[in-house]
């Protein structure tokens, strides 16, 4: 395989994560944990066939920028100004607190000042890539969950720029350290400008330009110069790759084009995402758990359990839901990949003995495997969470409805999304009573001054569900994507209002499970599209309306068995 270079490592990474994700899914494991172990199967300090670490590390690197840059696409700036305080609470603060509990536990585990130092900085930075990707496969990240964890994490990710300039000053080889730090910011700023405004003008027009052009390989070579064009100005800058591509997603947001880019690089993405993770397994030396197991647990212990403390705290502070915090602590309970830059700058300046250096990045790796074990949880933990006096009750929600408006025969929509929206707007236009429901706390400066009850809080709760009088309601709009919510709120309306018509969003292979809990119709978002697709191709065929009804009908029936 060295003679093909990249294609072969490529090659050997790619029979690797097909082997490890299969035996992942077949032990009913999250597949993230079978790329891991896949990465250390073919690293180079396990017998057996390897890849180039170096090469498959740039290939991993184009992973995490992609995901990045699509990720900012689904997000805008207005969105992410709405979390401003938690990312300083938790994103700044909780990250200094966390440094010093490491630097405190690695001396506790007989690290030298030094190495205890660096300890503290990778416990206390999260794995972006995995939290996204997890909260992203359970539909939570454009959520208020998402927001959180992207919140904290291009805090983090800002942080890494100001501990990576002081990692030579630590070593006693450096000075002004003040000065690195200060432009290390004024860089970061300095990107964030040029990027929002130059890209602001000339970014939708020439998305513009190559989608007039016809040529799907065109717009998808304009929108990867964009997203890698910019993530490496963002690194020579001295920021990370992942900062300057989410920027560069933020750029397309606020264009016409952000769908379709999203469709367009989203299987590069998946395909490089995996790279990633074989590549995180392929950096660490399975003998440091058995040669040092007491750093390796102890420190990835304090990252999982220090990350869950500062986030939900941060989170109810600012009363996000209860779902909300569960979920992005849980899902940012890790170190993260600029843990490994961050062992890798300090054993180049001395910081760091081997012995150290395979311990911490061990713990790197068993946080980042554990972390879709914790966060599949998440669900289990907030219902529990929720339950608790005091601490569930924060989640009660808080209601804004006028004191003379009382609710009678009206609707509650529940999640003030994309289908939510267009509900809101037949109804306002007919003259018909509703009242939203959402858990994210940005929906305030939407609906604050428009008038519109709604209710912040938790939908499943029943306290939340009486302040929307469904009780006396006369339907229930369920449009959200998270089918366990689905489930707890349809089984606790049903309860409060057996007479309820209850629609909910949901897959067909999942429909069984939502009309047991008490759903009357379920929305079949793909399915329905292509219905209207077969409505309109049949039109144009000359068959009737009635004909076209009848066979659309016959298809509803034979798709729920």
């Amino acid at each position: 395989m060295e003679e093909l270079g990249l294609v072969g490592s490529l090659a050997v990474v790619a029979i690797a994560a097909v082997v490890g994700g299969a035996a992942a899914r077949a032990l009913r494991l999250p597949t993230i944990i079978g790329y891991l172990a896949a990465g250390i199967v073919i690293g180079p300090n396990t017998p057996g066939p390897s890849g180039d670490i170096e090469e498959v590390q740039t290939v991993a690197d184009l992973g995490v920028a992609l995901l990045m840059f699509t990720l900012g696409v689904r997000f805008s700036v207005r969105e992410l100004l709405k979390v401003r305080g938690i990312a300083f609470v938790a994103g700044v603060l909780g990250t200094l607190l966390l440094l010093g509990v490491g630097f405190v536990v690695g001396q506790g585990l007989g690290l030298s000042t030094e190495e205890s130092v660096i300890a503290g900085m990778m416990t206390s930075i999260s794995s972006t890539m995995v939290a996204f990707k997890l909260l992203e496969d359970r539909g939570l990240i454009t959520g208020a969950a998402g927001k959180i964890a992207v919140a904290v994490a291009l805090v983090q990710d800002l942080i890494v720029v100001v501990f990576i300039a002081a990692v030579p000053v630590i070593g006693g080889e450096g000075d002004g350290l003040a000065e690195e730090i200060g432009l290390a910011i004024v860089k970061a700023a300095g990107v964030l400008a040029l990027v929002l405004i130059v890209g602001s003008f000339v970014i939708p027009r020439v998305l513009e330009r190559f989608s007039r052009s016809r040529s799907r390989e065109l717009f998808l070579l304009a929108v990867l110069a964009l997203a890698l064009g910019t993530a490496s100005l963002s690194f020579e800058a001295g920021l990370s790759l992942a900062f300057g591509a989410f920027l560069a997603g933020l750029v397309v947001s606020e264009s016409p084009y952000a769908q379709r880019t999203i469709a367009e690089v989203f299987p590069l993405r998946e395909v490089f995402a995996v790279v990633f993770f074989v590549a995180i397994g392929m950096l660490v030396d399975p003998e440091a758990l058995v040669d040092s197991p007491e750093i390796v647990a102890g420190i990835a212990l304090i990252a999982i359990v220090g990350k869950m403390v500062t986030v939900s705290f941060s989170a109810v502070l600012f009363r996000f839901p209860t779902r909300a915090v569960v979920a992005s602590s849980l899902a940012l309970a890790n170190m993260g990949e600029f843990s490994f830059v961050l062992a890798t700058e300090a054993g180049r300046e001395g910081l760091l003995g081997d012995a150290a250096s395979e311990a911490l990045l061990s713990a790197v790796l068993i946080s980042m495997a554990a972390s879709p074990l914790i966060f599949a949880t998440h669900e289990r933990v907030a219902d529990l969470v929720g339950r608790l006096p005091g601490i569930g009750s924060l989640a009660a929600g808080e209601a804004h409805i006028d004191e003379d408006v009382r609710l009678v025969n009206h609707a509650v929509i529940v999640r003030y999304g994309p289908a939510g929206k267009e509900v809101a707007r037949v109804l306002d236009a007919r003259g018909f009573q509703y009242v939203i429901i959402d858990e994210d706390p940005g929906v305030l400066r939407e609906l604050q001054d428009s008038g519109t009850p709604y209710i912040i809080g938790n939908p499943s709760l029943p306290s939340v569900l009486e302040q929307a009088a469904v009780e006396r309601a006369r339907i229930l709009l369920l449009t959200i994507r998270d089918a366990a919510l689905a489930r707890a709120v349809a089984l606790t309306a049903r309860q409060m209002n057996p007479r309820l018509d209850i629609v909910a969003q949901g897959d067909v292979p999942g429909e069984a499970e939502l009309v047991n809990a008490g759903v009357s119709e379920v929305v079949h978002g793909d399915f329905e599209a292509g219905m209207e697709f077969v409505r309109h191709t049949l039109h144009r065929f000359g068959l009737t309306n009635q004909e076209i009804q009848l066979i659309i009908n016959r298809r509803r029936l034979d798709a729920r068995g």
